[in-house]
């Protein structure tokens, strides 16, 4: 039986209470986590940590390992879960893979090649303001990996641009590329949602999360120095609530951005899961044993690849 197991799948389906009903089951296992923001200390009710209380039972892997102020970065995130997979088959245990930030997790599972950082090229991209100039820009250096984003991507756009610029070689080039999914020695299962249950979760997940202090834990963060760094701002909700702790908006308004931006959110992890071949979907209206029990299923019948 292979030692790791993965689940994933959009955001508010269950996955943190299925790899936990897992772990429970396998007894000797750990979860690593494999969530860009729940690196983050301090920001724990709008990115849904485990309590206390259920990582204390059940080891937890990169939670609470960056402070907010620091730009966490994926070859960080990458670095750590390579060690934490190590570690945890150190102990003969067996990791249980859990999240939705698909880039990360593919950084992970498939060891891609993930380029460096040159500050100074970043830096002067960002004196352009006309993210569609800076897309423009891309497609004549690498239209390859303009055609994988969209124009308004600044982030995206940026990134490949100081990549292909700073580093000389295109962006698209490193690894054998996200379009390839080589076999691999891990069982990953989905968990698959209509879009209209996923939309109501996380409608009902907000109002959950408000009820539980989100306001108040943001506008500590909001008090910190340092400040939150660019990634840690960017979270969905913690985003939101921060325009309007800072005036922008009403917090009903704020409220109705985050949810309209975390449906969206859960469109592209949709598609990104989707295309991954490897992973075999469960629907997620079952309840979460059966669920575990599924997943489990699909651990014994794994045979490992040659």
């Amino acid at each position: 039986m292979p030692s790791t197991l993965a689940v994933v799948g959009v955001t508010a389906t269950g996955k943190s209470s299925v790899a936990l009903a897992i772990a429970r089951r396998l007894g000797e296992a750990e979860i690593i986590s494999v969530d860009s923001m729940q690196v983050y200390r301090e920001m724990d009710i709008g990115t849904d940590k485990p309590s206390a209380a259920v990582r204390a039972e059940v080891p937890h892997h990169l939670i609470d390992v960056a402070e907010p102020s620091e730009d966490y970065s994926l070859t960080m995130f990458q670095a750590a879960a390579r060690q934490a997979r190590a570690d945890v088959a150190a102990r003969s245990r067996q990791a249980v893979l859990v999240g939705g930030t698909g880039l990360y997790y593919r950084a992970v599972i498939d060891d891609l090649e993930i380029p460096a950082r040159y500050p100074e090229t970043a830096a002067a991209l960002e004196e352009e303001l006309d993210t569609t100039a800076l897309h423009r820009r891309l497609v004549e250096l690498d239209p390859v990996a303009a055609s994988r984003m969209e124009p308004t991507n600044r982030r995206r756009i940026v990134r490949a641009l100081e990549v292909t610029v700073g580093g000389g070689r295109p962006f698209s080039s490193y690894g054998p590329g996200l379009s390839e999914y080589p076999p691999r020695d891990i069982v990953q299962v989905g968990l698959s949602l209509s879009r209209a249950e996923v939309d109501c979760r996380i409608e009902q997940r907000y109002q959950r999360q408000m009820e539980a202090g989100f306001l108040a834990e943001v506008e500590a963060l909001a008090a910190r120095h340092p400040p939150l760094s660019r990634t840690a701002s960017q979270a969905l909700g913690y985003k939101e609530l921060l325009a309007h702790l800072s005036g922008e908006m009403s917090l009903e308004e704020a409220l109705t951005l985050a949810i309209t931006r975390t449906r969206r959110f859960a469109r592209r992890q949709e598609r990104w899961f989707r295309r991954d071949p490897r992973i075999a979907w469960l629907n997620a209206d079952s309840d979460t044993e059966s669920l575990a029990d599924e997943a489990l299923s699909h651990m014994a019948q794994h045979r490992s690849p040659s």
